[in-house]
C-alpha cells in the first residue's frame, strides 16, 4: 500500500513538475507579448505625436490660406469698384464729347 502510495504522489510529482514548465513557458510567451505589444504601442504613440504636429501645422497652413483668400477676395472687390467708376468716368465723358 505504501508503494502504491508513493508511486502515486511520484506521479503527482511528475505532472505538477511538467504543469510548472508549461506555466513558466507561457510566462515567456507571454512576457515577450507584453513587450511586443508596449513596443506597438509605443510606437503608436509616437506616430500619434507626429501626426497631430502635423494636423496642427496643417491646419495652420489653412487658416493662412484662408486669411490670404479672404484678403484677396477684399483686394478683388476694391478693384473691381475702382474699375466701374473709372468706367463709369469713361461714359460720363464720353457723353460730354
Amino acid at each position: 500500500d505504501a508503494n502504491r502510495q508513493i508511486s502515486e504522489y511520484k506521479f503527482k510529482l511528475s505532472k505538477a513538475e511538467q504543469d510548472i514548465t508549461t506555466l513558466e513557458q507561457n510566462i515567456v510567451r507571454l512576457e515577450g507579448q507584453v513587450a511586443r505589444y508596449k513596443n506597438a504601442s509605443e510606437n503608436a504613440e509616437k506616430v500619434e505625436d507626429e501626426l497631430k504636429a502635423e494636423k496642427r501645422k496643417l491646419q495652420r497652413e489653412l487658416r493662412t490660406a484662408l486669411d490670404k483668400i479672404e484678403e484677396m477676395e477684399m483686394t478683388n472687390s476694391h478693384l473691381m469698384k475702382r474699375l466701374e467708376k473709372m468706367k463709369a468716368n469713361r461714359n460720363a465723358l464720353l457723353s460730354q464729347q
